[in-house]
């Protein structure tokens, strides 16, 4: 594999869309042959105070670009900010003060180098060429693009049909996104699904103003904890940057099975053949604490899961009522644990009951009717049989 297809592999890891992917080929090839790095940009709006995972989506991709060798652009839209971005809203969005903008974009600043490198990493705010552009230049940057392409926008589209208000200066809002890349030079831009029109805006303004257009890569908006509607505050379905790191593990294990699979393609670069061969419990754990350690440290992520793993089995594993019972130390079949501790009427029964998900071994659902149980000497093994049975084997010997 060439240098070039090894960088677009991991580039379009977890990518919904590239456009246009034989020019960034060619401008990877061009980098790698002139060494000169790309300059990636992504913006945020400062709108809220905290990120959450699916921010974060987006801050991976840029992490990838970073990876490999490119310079990283970490655009905080705090001129946009105060215009509110249209995409994907029903009506105006609230106009936010200066400060407001201000104060949540430092705490951006905060959150962002859990993921990026500090010293790799460029911080712009688009008020620095926005603030000093003139009267008479945001005339001329209006006059590249018109009211019939602005109402191609699906979400304008709608709530002009709908004779839902616009207005002005939420048009202004996609043009002055896609000046932003002008003013950055910017030869990859990165967005959600939801920032296509704004990002392919940019494209058409660089060519405007003498420029190669940029490339348009998009990455899919991260479902939140319900794992139907995309990740938001006003949800109540998101997982905070800064959660309490016990808060942030417990949210990840209540996802779904499915959804974990997504989270480990889009937040991080493990690779998903070995994940779905792990059981998904342990995937799920492995993923809690790949993900407190991120934000909080190696200690935390270690604390957090000894501590859920604790709660859960206090909750689901009533030890002090469970049966006990004593079997030979050494490998035992697990259809025949369950059939000589009585927990199954016979081994064939045994077999049905796992096939059917109804055994647990501490605290994992076993599922493979060919399982053998390690039978160390000493240690106890908790045992779940159906929904009511519960057991503690010990195997006693020197096995």
């Amino acid at each position: 594999m060439s240098k070039v297809q090894e960088q677009l592999a991991l580039i379009a890891r977890g990518a919904v869309e590239i456009i246009q992917t034989k020019e960034l080929e060619e401008k990877l090839a061009a980098s790698i042959k002139n060494g000169r790095p790309l300059r990636v940009k992504a913006g945020f709006d400062p709108t809220a105070p905290d990120l959450h995972l699916g921010h974060t989506v987006l801050i991976h991709k840029l992490k990838h670009f970073q990876d490999l060798g490119h310079e990283v652009i970490f655009l905080i839209g705090d001129f946009t900010g105060m215009i509110g971005d249209p995409s994907g809203v029903s009506e105006t969005r609230k106009s936010l003060t200066k400060e407001e903008v201000r104060q949540n974009a430092k705490t951006y600043e905060r959150q962002i180098f859990k993921i990026l490198s500090r010293e790799r990493t460029t911080i712009d705010f688009n008020s620095r060429w926005m603030n000093a552009m003139t009267a008479e230049q945001l005339i001329h940057l209006s006059a590249h693009y018109s009211v019939a392409r602005m109402l191609e926008r699906d979400d304008f589209h709608k709530r002009y049909r709908d004779q839902k208000p616009i207005s002005i200066h939420e048009f202004l809002y996609p043009l002055i996104q896609g000046y932003d890349s002008v003013a950055l030079e910017a030869d990859v831009e990165l967005g959600g699904t939801d920032q296509k029109f704004n990002l392919l805006v940019g494209r058409e303004l660089q060519r405007v103003y003498g420029q190669p257009p940029q490339i348009v890569i998009t990455t899919p908006l991260l479902e939140g904890t319900d794992g139907v509607r995309k990740m938001s505050k006003s949800l109540g379905n998101y997982i905070a940057l800064e959660d309490p790191p016990g808060d942030m593990f417990g949210k990840v294990m209540s996802v779904s099975d499915q959804l974990m699979l997504r989270y480990y393609e889009l937040l991080t670069t493990e690779d998903l053949d070995a994940v779905k061969a792990m059981h998904p419990m342990e995937a799920k754990l492995a993923l809690a604490q790949e993900i407190v350690t991120r934000y909080h440290g190696a200690p935390a992520g270690e604390q957090a899961r000894a501590e859920f793993k604790q709660r859960f089995s206090e909750r689901d594993f009533p030890a002090e009522s469970a049966e006990r019972k004593a079997l030979p130390a050494g490998p035992m079949p697990l259809v025949a644990v369950l059939a000589k501790a009585g927990l199954a009427p016979s081994k064939t029964e045994a077999r049905r009951l796992i096939a059917q998900g109804g055994v647990e071994v501490d605290g994992e659902k076993v599922t493979d009717g060919d399982h053998v149980m390690a039978g160390e000497p000493g240690r106890d093994y908790r045992l779940k049989v159906g929904k009511k049975r519960f057991a503690v084997i010990r195997f006693e010997g020197k096995g």
